[in-house]
């Protein structure tokens, strides 16, 4: 057989034939993973993710409207802090597809008003390797992504408590987020309740680090550095 007849094989078969099995959606590498942060209500997950400067998707944004059927109740309003008063399929639906296609469509949240106000879309430069999905319900993706191969990491941003708790409610009271009454019986419950989230969310598969080893961590990432 001469040169000019012999069949390009760089894909495994000739050019122009069918292959002999398909190939299953989403069985070729990816261009981008995700880093999954959590940790309290307070502890500095948007503003860390906000410094690194990389795609970042606020999973805080996948709360249910406050009347969807079934949400949780807790200090007389919805236990906000219950992953049943979130989507947890939305949430994973958009970060495959954007893991997959590097564009995908994200809701918008209002969180005085607890209610979704419109929608968004996300498109991100195929030259950035990783995205980050951070809120306090992130743990309950790891499991998901890390079955599609899409999980980079998972951190679970540790310090304090008395810090987290100040914060908190700084940044709750500022944003008027809520009621007061209700802000105050919440932080007083999370301050009580961190030790035991924290263990859960390590358990789910998240590792503890402080804000500096995180952006360490995660910056190593986004730059491509072992």
């Amino acid at each position: 057989m001469s040169a000019a007849e012999t069949p390009d094989l760089t894909d495994g078969v000739p050019d122009g034939e069918p292959g002999l099995f398909e190939i299953p959606a989403g069985s070729r590498k990816l261009a981008h993973r995700v880093v999954l942060l959590t940790g309290p209500s307070g502890s500095g997950k948007s503003s860390l993710s906000r410094r690194l400067g990389v795609p970042t998707i606020a999973l805080d944004d996948f709360y249910h409207d406050i009347d969807h059927p079934g949400m949780p109740q807790r200090y007389g309003s919805v236990d906000w802090d219950s992953p049943l008063s979130w989507d947890h399929a939305g949430a994973l639906a958009a970060l495959l597809h954007l893991c997959r296609e590097g564009e995908t469509e994200l809701p918008v949240y209002d969180i005085p008003t607890s209610r979704r106000t419109g929608d968004t879309r996300l498109v991100i430069d195929r030259d950035d390797p990783i995205i980050v999905a951070e809120g306090i319900f992130a743990a309950e993706l790891v499991a998901d992504l890390r079955s599609e191969d899409v999980l980079a990491d998972a951190i679970c941003l540790v310090r304090p408590r008395v810090s987290t708790f100040w914060f908190r409610l700084l940044r709750d009271f500022g944003e008027s987020r809520k009621p007061p009454v209700t802000l105050l019986r919440r932080g007083s419950a999370l301050l009580r309740a961190e030790p035991t989230l924290v263990r859960g969310w390590v358990e789910k598969g998240a590792r503890p680090l402080s804000p500096a080893a995180a952006e360490a961590a995660i910056g190593a990432l986004a730059s491509g550095r072992p």
